[in-house]
């Protein structure tokens, strides 16, 4: 079997920019904020991120997002499963679907998992907890990608053993 070169699998070039969004921005510089920022209320502005994304985190959580501000301790676990677990999982994800690796079948299968019940504990919270957003509609819309990825990613990976190949002689 040869490795199909990614600009001949379009399914995974979504799951590509998804991994990339989550390493360069998400992870690294929006779930570090909240990392490194104890108190939204009362803090010295860190060395990274920048001062201008801080203050971009803190509108949207001004404006849409209270549970962003609020930090309660359960909040601060999905944060760190993320820097810790997931944004190691983004590179090598990056570098598994550029390359066509298969390896990476059963890690970002089980990452599905895990992110899909963090998300519905967010959303619920998002909801009808005490931190729920003013902003129901926006929330939904901005945390949307991060319900469909992980269907779609296991889907991807769970329905063909091969998913980088095409068979010789096709």
């Amino acid at each position: 079997m040869n490795v199909l070169p990614l600009r001949k699998r379009p399914f995974d070039i979504p799951i590509v920019i998804f991994f990339a969004i989550n390493l360069f921005l998400v992870t690294y510089i929006i779930d570090l904020e909240n990392l490194v920022i104890a108190d939204p209320s009362n803090f010295q502005y860190p060395i990274w991120p920048l001062p201008f994304m801080v203050d971009v985190i803190h509108w949207w959580g001004k404006t849409f997002d209270p549970l962003q501000l609020a930090r309660p301790p359960w909040w601060r676990a999905t944060i760190w499963l993320d820097a810790i677990l997931f944004g190691p999982l983004y590179a090598a994800g990056l570098y598994a679907f550029i390359k066509g690796k298969e390896w990476i079948r059963i890690p970002v299968v089980f990452y599905s998992g895990v992110l899909f019940a963090n998300v519905v504990i967010i959303m619920f919270e998002e909801m009808v907890g005490p931190h729920r957003t003013p902003e129901r509609l926006m929330v939904w819309l901005a945390n949307l990608p991060w319900l469909i990825f992980p269907i779609y990613i296991t889907a991807r990976m769970w329905m063909n053993p091969h998913p980088f190949t095409e068979k010789q002689g096709s």
